[in-house]
């Protein structure tokens, strides 16, 4: 009796998590995908898909660490391209391209510390800071480039290998994704340290009272959001060899629906790496099968802004609910 009951509590965890549902609604577009387009299921858009969205998902793992802590960060598209801006001058003024590109992850993980010094020091909203930081970086990439591209065509191949090259079957880049999923994933879930981060954002002034730093916390994930930003724009930039200055527009509401989608909440201590994962497969099979289907581009803005809102509609009705159950 008791190993039944045991069967069946365990059974309607796994069919009432998050990330089981996701899974269904991915299998289910898949499916339909492969009736109502001829070239869904082949090697050539699979390979695009994965490609244009491990790279991406990336930078949704340091969102989606950020949002448990109770943060945010509308830079994102911002600080990637200019990781690969900065790499990309560095690389023209003859200074080698791997040096290059740690001095320019190393520039981002600056810019999160910036941030995150005006969040924890001088009090301001992580909105606001990260506002002016997107506004202040795509300057910077303006200002850098006058606008044009960077061709960065004598990069050498055995830099390129990181955006285009492959380990057996599986590309670089797709391999640097699973290795920043099953570490984050791991420190999230296993690690004492990275429990603070769902204190934090639980409950900031519990978490302090109980002798968390919780400013320290919100510095480290705003800083790590960043670096992980810029370990992505180097990626890109290996992979297109340039460095595109306008590079990365929109990308924040793509990260941040992928991770709210997922599970992340907006208002901290919620969220998971594999859910948000599921939440950026979901976004990538859709925009891929809207191109497909040749829907219009400015329809697919407004289908993925219509995501974006049904996501945080779904998740402050069930922070709602969890307030009244607690009340009750």
């Amino acid at each position: 009796m008791i190993a039944t009951t045991q069967h069946q509590s365990l059974l309607s965890r796994l069919f009432g998590a998050r990330e089981t549902g996701l899974v269904l609604i991915i299998m289910v577009l898949f499916l339909a995908m492969t009736f109502a387009s001829p070239h869904f299921l082949t090697w050539t858009n699979m390979r695009a898909m994965a490609m244009a969205f491990s790279v991406e998902a990336i930078v949704v793992v340091g969102m989606t660490i950020l949002l448990i802590s109770g943060g945010i960060d509308l830079s994102v598209g911002s600080v990637t391209a200019l990781a690969m801006v900065i790499a990309g001058l560095l690389f023209l003024a003859g200074v080698n391209p791997w040096i290059a590109s740690l001095i320019a992850i190393a520039a981002c993980a600056g810019i999160g510390a910036i941030m995150g010094f005006f969040v924890t020091v001088v009090g301001l909203h992580h909105f606001i800071v990260t506002l002016a930081a997107m506004v202040i970086a795509r300057g910077l990439c303006l200002l850098g480039t006058g606008g044009r591209p960077l061709g960065l065509f004598e990069l050498p191949d055995s830099f390129k290998w990181i955006g285009i090259g492959s380990i057996g079957p599986i590309p670089v880049a797709i391999v640097v994704f699973l290795v920043t999923v099953v570490v984050f994933d791991f420190l999230l879930r296993r690690t004492t340290a990275f429990r603070k981060v769902f204190y934090t954002g639980s409950n900031e002034r519990a978490a302090a009272y109980s002798g968390i730093r919780t400013k320290r916390v919100l510095f480290l994930t705003t800083m790590l959001c960043s670096t992980l930003c810029g370990v992505a724009g180097i990626i890109y930039m290996a992979r297109f060899g340039s460095a595109q200055p306008t590079f990365g527009v929109g990308m924040e509401l793509n990260v941040i629906a992928a991770a709210v989608i997922g599970g992340a909440s907006l208002s901290g201590g919620k969220g998971s790496i594999l859910g948000a994962i599921l939440g950026a497969v979901l976004l990538s099979l859709v925009s891929s099968s809207l191109a497909l289907l040749n829907v219009s581009v400015y329809w697919q803005d407004i289908i993925r802004g219509s995501i974006l809102l049904a996501a945080v509609t779904f998740d402050h009705y069930l922070v709602k609910r969890r307030a009244a159950g607690g009340r009750a």
